[in-house]
């Protein structure tokens, strides 16, 4: 089970790097890696995350495809140190989606992804 925290309206709660590794491998949600190409380059995707850079223009558009096609399921966005992440779902959650939540730390950051040794893939 997610923690209460992890739905919000018009501010992101956040879930640890251990809680959405652990929920992704659960498939209760579908984490989300909004980091460029060259940063997945660099480092890998976090281990069952799925690859859509937030600067592209049709992120908005590929993430409603994705939640059409997984309909229920939550969505946890992970970025390079965290703070990309909430307002990538903030933004999101003013336009109406719900059931987000941002990683805290993201994948480089202080607490982050690497720093809890968790799995990564590469892109």
């Amino acid at each position: 089970m997610l923690p209460a925290s992890f739905v919000f309206g018009q501010s992101a709660n956040t879930l640890s790097p251990r809680e959405a590794f652990e929920a992704a491998q659960a498939k209760r949600i579908l984490l989300i890696d909004i980091r460029s190409a060259e940063e997945w380059a660099d480092t890998g995707l976090p281990q069952g995350a799925l690859a859509f850079d937030a600067d592209a223009p049709a992120f908005e558009v590929r993430l409603a495809g994705l939640r059409l096609d997984n309909p229920g399921k939550r969505i946890a966005l992970i970025d390079r140190t965290g703070a990309q992440a909430v307002a990538v779902a903030q933004k999101l959650a003013g336009r109406g989606w719900r059931d987000l939540a941002a990683v805290r730390g993201g994948v480089l950051g202080p607490g982050g992804w690497l720093a809890e040794k968790l799995p990564l893939t590469p892109p």
